[in-house]
């Protein structure tokens, strides 16, 4: 039995929710699937805090965003959880939370040489006129991958 391999990027967006949702209906009924769900996130910076009178707000906002972090890891979490409850072998669906070291594209294309995937689904958001100029991700995925399926949800 081949295990069909599934890249599903994510970041919170109801298009994303349309992703997971096209992801049930077109995969579910298949037993041999392992999904990935995957997201990078802007690292936090490293701030060696004194006890100056202006770190005790840094150290607020800083305190914050690893608290928020953390809940968008939970977030991920449920949607392990979602693809579970709709048929999905919990053993296999994986979720990868890291900090982005490169732009999100090069980040789901690094994933994808390193564990060959069969499919990745992507969602696009109607063009806008900053994208004509900077590129999508979602282009620069399809423009990059070989022997990988792009399905693009929008």
């Amino acid at each position: 039995m081949v295990i069909q391999k599934i890249l599903l990027p994510y970041n919170y967006t109801p298009l994303d929710h349309k992703a997971v949702d096209f992801t049930v209906e077109a995969f579910s009924h298949l037993k041999s699937v392992e999904i990935t769900i995957f997201k990078v996130y802007a690292p936090l910076p490293k701030i060696e805090a004194t006890d100056a009178a202006g770190t005790g707000k840094l150290r607020e906002s800083l305190n914050y965003l690893t608290n928020r972090l953390a809940q968008r890891e939970s977030e991920l979490n449920s949607v392990k959880q979602k693809l579970a409850a709709k048929g999905f072998d919990e053993a296999r669906i994986k979720t990868i939370y890291r900090p982005r070291q490169k732009d999100v594209a090069s980040e789901i294309l690094d994933l994808n040489m390193v564990n060959k995937f069969d499919v990745i689904i992507l969602n696009r958001r109607p063009a806008r006129i900053a994208r004509f100029f900077s590129g999508s991700i979602s282009n620069k995925i399809i423009m990059s991958v070989q022997g990988t399926t792009v399905c693009v949800v929008s």
